[in-house]
């Protein structure tokens, strides 16, 4: 990412962070490890659906995981994250995971949360912030987002924030997304406002009938 001066009009940004599941609980050298597979693998995901570095922002490190700002170009729709980027990590994933063997499975086995959100996002010298990345961060670091990973055998668990779902996901643009494969599973409150995640388990059914914690029923 180019120099930016300590005061600066907010950008437009998609935003997908990874965060790994239970990273504190391996030693430095496994963790150290995992670190550079993650920012391999969603690297490698990005550029598998045409978005490319001069796309993007330079990736933010979070220490356990990784932010991923896109530009608002034709290359990068936010369609493309959901039909093209996640289902492309999940499968790096899945034959990392295989491909390890058993003795060490369980210190390297890489499982993790992602979160897909949009909005504004302000620069200064130390870096990005703004209330579209709390809102972002927020749904990853969920409670019943890290409960529903811990409890699925994938590799990979997705939450959406509800402008994603209302402006992308449910007019399905691009194809390949459906939406009744999303649930309104999680909630969050910034700044007095609530906010709604939709969580996604790639390869589960999505036929499954669910409530939210809100008591809100999908339509039929």
């Amino acid at each position: 990412m180019e120099s930016l001066p300590a005061i600066r009009l907010a950008r437009h940004r998609a935003i997908v962070a990874v965060d790994i599941e239970r990273s504190t609980s391996r030693p430095d050298p496994v963790k150290g490890e995992l670190r550079s597979k993650i920012y391999e693998m969603l690297d490698e995901a990005l550029c598998s659906a045409g978005i490319r570095k001069h796309h993007r922002d330079r990736f933010v490190d979070r220490g356990d995981g990784v932010l991923a700002l896109i530009r608002p170009v034709d290359q990068a729709p936010k369609a493309l994250l959901l039909n093209g980027v996640i289902p492309a990590l999940s499968r790096l994933l899945a034959d990392h995971n295989a491909s390890l063997p058993r003795s060490s499975r369980a210190q390297r086995q890489l499982r993790v949360r992602v979160v897909v959100h949009a909005g504004e996002v302000r620069y200064d010298a130390n870096g990005c912030f703004g209330e579209a990345l709390d809102v972002a961060f927020r749904l990853l670091d969920a409670a019943r987002l890290k409960k529903m990973l811990r409890e699925t055998a994938g590799s990979l668990i997705l939450v959406i924030s509800g402008d994603i779902y209302s402006s992308v996901v449910r007019h399905d643009y691009g194809g390949g997304i459906d939406q009744h494969a999303f649930r309104p599973l999680v909630r969050v409150t910034i700044a007095g406002h609530r906010h709604v995640g939709w969580i996604h388990v790639p390869g589960e059914a999505a036929t499954q009938q669910v409530t939210d914690i809100a008591g809100y029923r999908r339509p039929a």
